[in-house]
């Protein structure tokens, strides 16, 4: 994904490769000793902050915006933090975090917003607010609202 030259990122084929990893060793989490599953965690998080900082730098260079913001459940991590903030200082952009109470996960997000959305307004729930999912919606066709 570093080499992509797009701004699309999907984690499944990491996941997949860490898989691949546990059974090239014939084993499972479970009997995998705590160094290896230590080690394969680290190469993880490590891969997804590169690939999220690259991603982000490659955004706004491309945008020629200056300023980055971070929001939901991922803001809370501290090597992200860590990297982002190294790359802004070397590239120049500026990026903003929200304060770590507000760094929760997208889902419950939505969950609170729709219970205050029946709070204030009981007959909503019987309203449809059926969707058609599309997997994988290159970004470059979506529309700006």
């Amino acid at each position: 994904m570093l080499h992509s030259k797009d701004f699309n990122f999907s984690f499944s084929g990491l996941k997949t490769a860490v898989l691949t990893v546990v059974r090239k060793q014939d084993a499972t989490i479970a009997n995998m000793c705590d160094q290896d599953k230590a080690n394969i965690a680290r190469g993880f998080v490590d891969a997804i902050v590169d690939v999220l900082t690259a991603k982000c730098v490659s955004a706004l260079r491309h945008s020629g915006l200056k300023r980055l913001v971070i929001a939901g459940g991922v803001g809370a991590n501290a090597q992200l933090r860590a990297s982002l903030n190294a790359a802004a200082a070397a590239k120049k952009f500026k990026v903003f975090y929200p304060e770590l109470e507000f760094c929760t996960d997208n889902g419950a997000m939505i969950a609170f917003a729709g219970a205050l959305r029946l709070q204030r307004d009981p007959g909503a729930a019987k309203r449809d607010y059926s969707f058609n999912v599309r997997p994988r919606w290159p970004l470059d066709e979506i529309e700006a609202a």
